[in-house]
């Protein structure tokens, strides 16, 4: 999988870019990724709780890291780097 969309995620979520993490979450391949968009915008345009936004932010950038990390960790064992990172 490509790391872009991650990228991408975590830019337009750092900088509140709403418009393109919704335009992002429409075109990713990524389900996950997608439905994990979805609930943060949701939660962060409707919800009065803030913990359930702070959750959901959470859930999103913990997604993130753990699909960087096993995306890179896939890459060296196909280039010939048989060593994972922990």
């Amino acid at each position: 999988m490509n790391t872009v969309d991650y990228d991408r995620a975590l830019y337009y979520t750092h900088r509140s870019e709403w418009d393109n993490l919704v335009v992002l979450m429409v075109r990713t391949q990524d389900h996950i990724l997608s439905k994990r968009i979805e609930r943060f915008l949701h939660a962060y345009q409707f919800s009065r709780d803030y913990s359930v936004i702070e959750r959901q932010l959470y859930g999103l950038l913990t997604y993130l890291e753990h699909a960087v990390s096993a995306t890179s960790s896939g890459d060296d064992l196909i280039h010939g780097n048989p060593i994972m990172s922990v």
